[in-house]
């Protein structure tokens, strides 16, 4: 395993193939969540699988990118049971979008637009909030040739290195 060729080559898709990901790779992602690293051990999440079409379709009302959550063949919505989103919600999500690359389905986080209609609809609780939705599916399109992760890296888009280093 080359993790920082999975690293580097990941890239968030929005567009989804019809195929259907199978009960237990969907398992597997979720379970990438759970063993998410987390401050203190305290978990401090829940994961909602949503396979409801008319809530999938609400819900989709609820991100900034509804196209992205009516696509998918898999909606993870990550509560965060402290009432306040943090570094490990986003370790969790990684998590999963990660174990989901590495079995050639693709992903997408959507941020939530209303926290508290997204918190109804779902029918959470107390401080229960929703801290992100994840979108997966098989890509719509094949993926292009393989390059290393360096390859991946140069051709990222982002900053340079230089750029978000300091060394001190």
């Amino acid at each position: 395993m080359d993790t920082y060729l999975a690293v580097a080559s990941k890239r968030d898709e929005r567009r989804y193939a019809e195929r259907e990901v199978p009960p237990e790779l969907v398992r597997r992602i979720v379970d990438a969540g759970r063993v998410a690293g987390s401050s203190k051990n305290s978990q401090p999440w829940l994961f909602l699988v949503v396979e409801t079409p008319e809530l999938l379709e609400r819900l989709a009302g609820l991100v900034y990118a509804p196209e992205n959550v009516l696509g998918a063949k898999l909606v993870v919505v990550i509560v965060t049971t402290r009432g306040r989103v943090g570094f490990d919600h986003g370790r969790a999500a990684q998590n999963m979008m990660l174990a989901a690359w590495n079995e050639g389905v693709v992903s997408c986080p959507n941020g939530v637009k209303d926290s508290d209609a997204t918190s109804a609809l779902l029918g959470l609780e107390g401080e229960e909030r929703p801290a992100n939705v994840l979108s997966f599916g098989y890509p719509a399109r094949p993926h292009r040739p393989e390059r290393t992760a360096e390859q991946w890296a140069e051709r990222a888009n982002r900053r340079p290195l230089e750029e978000v280093v300091r060394r001190l």
